[in-house]
């Protein structure tokens, strides 16, 4: 296990419910771009929740669930199985009293709760659009996405 994915192993608290979010660059060539995901825990049950440009042959959709490792970004470009490394955005934790476990709700309910699952173009709607409708339902959760995150002004009906 690399150091980046040990640092983030230690972040999961298994009495917790806690939901990560984490990028990386986008594909080559457009890699200063950002590639957001969400990981979520529910007392030591893990998850990782996006949206990607390819279909989902289990769900028909844009919508993947555990994908890929937690902690591991996308590939440097659609041929190579190299990996960018993840950076950690934010996080939110709680117990079953928070506000967490209803984030956690919301995020696995995404096929009925995100309309755009079966719609992905590069100005949005994208992953950046699907992270910012998570963002803007919970305000509790202080992330603000930069300017790299094209896509998050997209708005969601």
């Amino acid at each position: 296990m690399e150091e980046n994915e040990k640092n983030f192993q230690n972040l999961i608290k298994k009495d917790r419910y806690q939901v990560f979010l984490f990028c990386c660059p986008a594909y080559f060539p457009v890699n200063f771009l950002r590639h957001p995901w969400f990981v979520l825990n529910k007392n030591g049950e893990i998850s990782r929740w996006e949206i990607k440009h390819t279909i989902n042959k289990k769900n028909r959709s844009h919508l993947f669930v555990n994908n890929q490792p937690p902690f591991q970004g996308i590939n440097l470009t659609f041929f190579i199985k190299r990996f960018w490394k993840a950076r950690l955005v934010g996080f939110i934790e709680g117990d079953e009293n928070s506000i967490v476990p209803k984030i956690t709700e919301f995020i696995e309910n995404s096929e009925k709760t995100y309309p755009y699952c079966n719609k992905y173009f590069f100005l949005g709607p994208n992953s950046n659009t699907y992270v910012q409708n998570v963002l803007n339902k919970f305000p509790e959760f202080k992330v603000k996405l930069s300017w790299r995150f094209i896509g998050k002004n997209f708005k969601v009906n």
